[in-house]
């Protein structure tokens, strides 16, 4: 069995915060604190450091962090194992989703009641952050199954083709009913733009089908960098002249309601795929393996 003061440090190096991992944890600052020095006792060694108001890892505290995220990941595996000699047919136990932001809010959402109620055991949580970080999570161990999108692969992790998608341009909706003119790929991009974060697989998409027409983004007009579309159409809405690039799929309810509008550009084409993703040469866990099995029966269906 994990030692819980183990999850009280994992929580603390986490958030590098003792108030945070209380919250977490459920419990008080003060029992957060006396677990804390209480390993320290145990091992003789200084765990956390701190640096003003915020608190830092010791050389002795990254290596107990790396151990007692082994640990967590050893027991999550025995009580995989154990549930699956108890019911061979029934996903139990802990599924840690990660997905980028498009897939977070616009993909996964729809998903996640059907496969709850086929397998009412499985305990899910979803993170939600661009593709970049939910990279970093799957190969730190602090996630089971991801969904990314973008282009950047690492040879440490193992892709699987889940959905295709297509980023568009798209703008504050004009009056009338006037067919939308198409734009030449320079009136484009000589508006002001609006487009997502470093880091995130719809930047880019759209920053490699840039590079192979000979054009940087530095080059850009960009008005905003946002790190999730909804803040994206939002301010498309109130910007008239502004351009932004995002999925399809998450334009349904501004289309209808005629808030945005779908603007083609000659020339540019920003096809891109969904994948799912785990450490290379990893298993996956049997609740992880149950959510990509459906996960691919929803979307051959045409769900969601």
């Amino acid at each position: 069995m994990s030692d819980f003061r183990l999850r009280v440090f994992q929580a603390v190096a986490q958030h590098l915060s003792f108030t945070k991992a209380a919250q977490g944890l459920f419990i008080t600052q003060p029992a957060v604190t006396k677990h804390i020095r209480e390993l320290e006792r145990q091992y003789g060694q200084r765990l956390l450091e701190r640096r003003g108001n915020r608190v830092g890892l010791t050389e002795a505290g990254r290596l107990l962090l790396a151990h007692a995220e082994a640990v967590a990941h050893s027991h999550q595996q025995l009580e995989d194992h154990l549930h699956a000699l108890r019911d061979p047919e029934e996903a139990a136990g802990r599924l840690r989703l990660g997905a980028s932001t498009t897939l977070a809010q616009y993909v996964l959402p729809g998903l996640l009641p059907g496969f709850q109620a086929r397998h009412p055991k499985v305990q899910l949580t979803l993170l939600s952050a661009n593709s970049e970080h939910i990279a970093e999570a799957l190969l730190r161990g602090e996630l089971d199954l991801g969904f990314v999108e973008g282009r950047s692969k690492s040879r440490d992790l193992h892709y699987e083709l889940l959905l295709t998608d297509e980023l568009v341009a798209v703008r504050g909706a004009t009056a009338g009913d006037l067919p939308r003119r198409p734009l030449s790929l320079a009136e484009a991009l000589a508006a002001p733009l609006v487009l997502r974060e470093r880091g995130s697989g719809t930047l880019e998409v759209l920053e490699f089908a840039l590079r192979t027409l000979r054009i940087k983004l530095s080059s850009l007009p960009v008005a905003f960098y946002f790190d999730n579309t909804e803040a994206i159409k939002a301010y498309l809405e109130a910007a008239p002249g502004a351009l932004g690039f995002v999925s399809r799929r998450a334009l349904t309810r501004e289309l209808a309601g005629g808030l945005l509008e779908i603007v083609p550009v000659a020339g540019l084409h920003l096809a891109r795929q969904f994948e799912a993703v785990w450490v290379q040469g990893q298993p996956l866990p049997r609740p992880a393996q149950r959510f990509l099995t459906y996960a691919h029966q929803q979307f051959k269906d045409g769900l969601p």
